[in-house]
């Protein structure tokens, strides 16, 4: 006997979100809209002071500028549209805007973590070839692994993405999340979606794992050379140079790896949403703190900046 499968040709989707709690929606919008606010004015203070100061006008600050820039897009791809579900409780989303917004988060998100291993061998250089960095890390090279990092997956997620929505969904059009993304996704998904697993755990090793463990071979390396410096002090600013970047290494691929390495019969909507609000929209707020409040430099940058602007 034949089966029929309930297959439903989708116009939109319902984005869930936060539903469960009816009575905090003002509360949540609140909440979300001072870190929107937070993630737009410490990002944005970042970008501002590395082009302006020119104590700052270093790979390593070219690079955090850069990754600011990221976190900006990154956030803005996603909080807009969620404080306006908050506002409205109006929470559809057509088919085609969701696949854009998938596309912008996957690609800004394979912007970052690329970006990631670039100013994790910023410091591997800086730290082990120190004579060769002004050669090795030239203006020209900065810009085109900056360029790199934000083109290097666009033909992939581009296929990925043409995959996914060429596809019939069943039933529901419920998507239990925060924003468009690939596991909601793949719930709804009819038949076999075995294709779809392996393409997103091939992405996830290419433009995750690569990256990390490109980080993790360079602060081998770095980590290596730091000991065997003679110098207490030496030591002391190596590691400080450094940490900041680990810990922002930390929060991103702690929760971004364990979200995206669930199969569809693990998944969890509300496991995966509490996740997915930490590396979207927490980490973007903490990574300008991280950055500015354990950087001498930036600090001393910050306070000439603010000096001038009261003067004038």
């Amino acid at each position: 006997k034949m089966v029929d499968i309930n297959i439903t040709v989708m116009e939109e989707f319902i984005l869930l979100g936060f539903s469960e709690f009816p009575k905090f929606q003002g509360f949540l919008f609140v909440i979300f809209l001072i870190i929107y606010i937070s993630i737009l004015l410490g990002n944005g203070l970042i970008i501002i002071i590395t082009n302006v100061e020119l104590a700052l006008q270093t790979p390593m600050y070219y690079f955090l500028g850069n990754f600011s820039f990221v976190e900006i897009c990154y956030t803005s791809n996603i909080l807009p549209r969620m404080l306006l579900n908050l506002w409205s409780q109006k929470r559809n989303i057509s088919l085609l805007s969701c696949a854009v917004q998938l596309f912008f988060f996957l690609l800004l998100a394979v912007a970052e973590s690329f970006l990631l291993a670039v100013m994790a061998y910023d410091r591997y250089v800086a730290i082990c070839k120190p004579l060769y960095y002004p050669i090795i890390m030239n203006h020209k090279i900065c810009i085109k692994m900056v360029v790199g990092s934000w083109v290097s997956g666009i033909p992939i997620l581009v296929g990925q993405i043409y995959q996914i929505f060429s596809v019939p969904f069943c039933g529901s059009n419920k998507l239990n999340h925060i924003f468009c993304d690939m596991p909601p996704l793949l719930k709804l998904v009819c038949g076999n979606i075995f294709g779809n697993e392996v393409f997103l755990y091939v992405d996830c090793f290419l433009f995750g794992l690569t990256p990390f463990l490109m980080i993790l071979m360079s602060y081998i390396r770095i980590l290596s050379t730091i000991l065997k410096l003679p110098s207490t002090t030496g030591r002391s600013k190596a590691f400080s140079t450094c940490s900041s970047h680990v810990m922002v290494v930390c929060l991103f691929y702690g929760s971004g790896l364990i979200a995206y390495f669930q199969s569809k019969s693990s998944y969890s909507g509300s496991t995966d949403k509490i996740f997915s609000v930490f590396y979207t929209i927490v980490t973007p707020m903490i990574n300008p703190m991280i950055y500015s409040l354990r950087n001498k430099d930036f600090i001393e940058s910050m306070k000439r900046l603010f000096s001038k602007c009261v003067k004038n």
